[in-house]
């Protein structure tokens, strides 16, 4: 009798004990559960666009949300849109080498972080050859969180720089080889018309030196290449013709052509007329005054 009821009491707790497929169903649940959460806390990304590229960034927020990141390649920083909902939020975030990072003469710097303009609280937690991770603590009520660096998607700005540097590269060869071939040519003439002028220069100077030294005036002989006086013949007389001839100075024709002796005399007597007939004139006037009175 006490065994029946041992074995009677015993079914019943089997029978609320739950089945071996609805233990499977509730540990397959709580698996897809903690997967689900996991991949909410650990895995959420944001992309930002550098240069034309998108970044993913991942990051976890923990009491803060993210709504958006922008790049500011000006200043090399990242800017994140949040919103800071618990006492204080903590947002930790990891950055590839290759997109952003901050260095110095190839060391590592410590990034500059800050949240509405005031410096937050924050650490480097994860340091790699490929990557660097932040945890940043932020008050309550912040906005904007921003990150500075020193190298900001270098990948893609090296590469933009260096296919502008090639081309910019290409042009300039381009250019400088049509301005070398160009300015030979413009050279060669050059100096074609300068010695082309200093030699005509020089011929012209050369045969006016040569009429010069070859030509003397009268009374002068060329000798030893300069003209010197002719002492050949003695003083007052010129070599003319092959004998010594009196030199002759013809008087200027201002000298000779009015002043002739008969007119000088002619000149003369009518003024001493017309001296003589004024005083004649004079005296009448004066006698025939005297008489009248």
């Amino acid at each position: 009798m006490n065994n029946l009821a041992v074995k009677e009491l015993y079914s019943e707790k089997l029978s609320k004990l739950p089945s071996v497929n609805s233990m499977l169903k509730i540990s397959i649940g709580l698996i897809m559960f903690t997967m689900i959460s996991f991949a909410l806390v650990y895995a959420e990304t944001i992309p930002v666009d550098v240069a034309g590229t998108s970044y993913n960034v991942d990051y976890t927020a923990t009491g803060m949300t993210v709504s958006g990141i922008e790049a500011d390649t000006d200043f090399i920083s990242l800017i994140f849109t949040v919103d800071v909902t618990d006492s204080t939020g903590v947002l930790d975030i990891t950055f590839d080498r290759s997109f952003f990072d901050s260095t110095f003469d190839g060391l590592d710097e410590d990034f500059i972080i800050l949240a509405d303009g005031d410096e937050p609280t924050f650490s480097e937690t994860a340091t790699t050859a490929q990557s660097r991770t932040l945890s940043i603590e932020l008050p309550t009520g912040t906005e904007e969180l921003e990150i500075i660096g020193s190298v900001f998607g270098a990948s893609v700005v090296s590469d933009t720089e260096d296919d502008t540097t090639t081309d910019t590269e290409d042009d300039t060869t381009t250019d400088t080889e049509d301005d070398t071939t160009t300015l030979p040519e413009d050279d060669t003439t050059t100096d074609t018309e300068d010695d082309v002028v200093v030699d005509t220069s020089d011929s012209d100077t050369t045969d006016t030196d040569q009429k010069v030294l070859t030509q003397c005036g009268p009374g002068t002989i060329l000798q030893d290449g300069e003209c010197v006086l002719d002492e050949r013949c003695g003083p007052g007389t010129i070599l003319q013709d092959g004998e010594c001839v009196v030199e002759s100075t013809p008087l200027p024709k201002s000298e000779y052509s009015f002043k002739g002796i008969g007119k000088e005399m002619i000149f003369g007597v009518v003024a001493a007329f017309i001296i003589a007939g004024t005083v004649g004139l004079v005296l009448a006037i004066m006698s025939k005054a005297s008489k009248s009175s």
